[in-house]
């Protein structure tokens, strides 16, 4: 506790923070303590009050939150770990007091159970921008990309992500996953380092020719059936747009399968914290399944959403906690499994799910076809 920075030491003496919170910021270097005080606490906004409210928040947050902004896991570090010359100054991550196996006793029973973790940001991110320069000044031939998308920066030698495909390393699952140009290599391939996005310092294998008839076949024939490319592309969007409402459709039929067992006070606090860990489409997708609609002049899809929350009853939180889970798991994995798991756990038949979505649809097509001719006529009698 004497590690405590000014800022938390006061919190602490002034009973803003308690001793949960107290210890686990003492764990953290001095120059990550502010921030993660910071994030002991949330506001909430009142019609009745102009300023708004500070509500201290659960120690398993703060704990969240730590695991999720500070701690690095070291075995998923790019660079070597032992070697102390990558960067000088900072030394060994072996040696390193400030990582988590370091002191066992320390960080045991709260941190580091996602195996050894760094709790230095800074150093580890100096250690990632040496560890691409020299990886990049011994192989000067390894194409530089990023994982996001958007137009190539004039004179940047790194590859915006729609500027190259991504050659997986896992062998395909099925027939059909074969067929995918990712999981095919061509006479372009070649090695590539991440330097921009995520997991940086990481090499991959890429196909970059904007020609190889393998991973751009789109670029190839210049006098294509444009008619016939067309009607491909709008058969693709379809069978998307069946997905994605076959998805929401099995996820709304698992939440109704799910029983109510924790008291209503669990369920908030759970569905909250699992809310704070959502992205902002997530959670718009997670309110249409609850016939909630963003208001602009109330705050937003989060603020709304939330008094939505509060207002539940048990039933609705649970089924609120099953598909956030839901949710939250798609983004780190395969959508279709998860989903196909989730939905065998509560006897869900997706497959006639999917059967009525693509009857839905084969309906609308017919409906919209036939008003054509119709609106033809009209105008030719106008």
């Amino acid at each position: 506790m004497t590690d405590l920075c000014d800022d938390a030491a006061a919190a602490f003496y002034q009973e803003h923070i308690g001793v949960g919170h107290a210890l686990l910021l003492a764990k953290l270097p001095a120059t990550q303590q502010e921030s993660a005080l910071k994030a002991c606490f949330k506001e909430v906004h009142t019609a009745s009050e102009d300023k708004p409210t500070r509500i201290l928040l659960p120690v398993r947050s703060l704990q969240s939150w730590i695991a999720s902004h500070i701690l690095l896991v070291l075995k998923d570090a790019p660079f070597n770990k032992r070697d102390a010359q990558l960067v000088p100054t900072a030394g060994s991550c072996a040696d390193c007091p400030k990582r988590t196996g370091h002191n066992k006793l320390l960080f045991g029973d709260d941190l580091g159970r996602e195996a050894d973790q760094c709790t230095d940001p800074t150093c580890y991110q100096a250690k990632v921008s040496a560890h691409l320069a020299k990886t990049i000044a011994a192989k000067p031939s390894l194409v530089q990309i990023s994982t996001t998308y958007g137009p190539q920066q004039e004179g940047s030698p790194v590859l915006p992500r729609n500027k190259y495909t991504a050659i997986r390393d896992d062998r395909p699952k099925s027939k059909e996953e074969a067929k995918r140009p990712e999981f095919k290599e061509c006479k372009f391939t070649t090695e590539a380092i991440i330097t921009e996005g995520e997991d940086v310092g990481t090499i991959h294998k890429v196909c970059a020719n904007p020609t190889c008839p393998v991973h751009h076949p789109k670029q190839q024939s210049h006098n294509r059936d444009d008619a016939k490319w067309k009607t491909e592309q709008e058969k693709q969007r379809k069978e998307q747009a069946i997905a994605n409402t076959v998805g929401l459709r099995v996820l709304s039929a698992i939440g109704s399968a799910v029983p109510v067992r924790l008291m209503k006070r669990d369920l908030l606090s759970v569905v909250e914290r699992l809310l704070f860990l959502m992205d902002e489409n997530r959670m718009e997708m997670l309110a249409r399944q609850h016939g909630i609609r963003q208001k602009r002049d109330d705050g937003g899809i989060k603020k709304t959403f939330t008094a939505f929350v509060r207002r539940a009853d048990e039933g609705t939180l649970s089924r609120l906690l099953v598909e956030a889970s839901i949710l939250l798991s798609a983004s780190r994995g395969n959508p279709t499994v998860i989903l196909k798991e989730a939905a065998a756990t509560y006897k869900v038949d997706t497959e006639a799910i999917t059967t009525r979505v693509r009857q839905e649809f084969a309906a609308k097509e017919k409906a919209k076809k036939a008003a054509q001719p119709a609106a033809k006529n009209a105008m030719k009698a106008a």
